[in-house]
């Protein structure tokens, strides 16, 4: 049975870092794609950042370009999201999901889903 779980969330200054981490469990983590989403209280859930299975080819959402940093290590089937100058509006429920057709973030494209950790960032 798949599964996936985050860690590694807490509440922070702005200004500040925090690194996810999700291991997975349960199904063959090499040859899937990796994403963590986000959402905040009041709104929809929405991509951050994907990373092929190899970890050669990452992507992520404009708002998050130069502060973080997604990252695999696939002999752990382990994936991390380093988030440096954390800012308020990053305050949200945070989830690793993963998946076999990643074209984008569309959330049909992924088959697994961790709970979250929640990520708080005060000014």
């Amino acid at each position: 049975q798949a599964r996936l779980v985050e860690s590694g969330g807490g509440s922070v200054q702005a200004g500040g870092s925090l690194r996810l981490s999700c291991e997975a469990s349960g199904y063959p983590f090499s040859n899937y794609f990796m994403a963590w989403f986000r959402q905040a209280p009041g709104k929809g859930r929405e991509g951050v950042a994907r990373i092929y299975p190899d970890g050669n080819i990452k992507y992520y959402a404009d708002f998050v370009k130069g502060r973080f940093i997604i990252s695999r290590a696939n002999a752990k089937n382990i994936v991390m999201l380093q988030m440096n100058d954390l800012k308020p509006e990053d305050t949200a429920m945070y989830y690793c999901a993963a998946g076999t057709r990643v074209a984008g973030f569309e959330e049909s494209a992924f088959h697994y889903w961790g709970q979250g950790t929640q990520v708080t960032v005060s000014s």
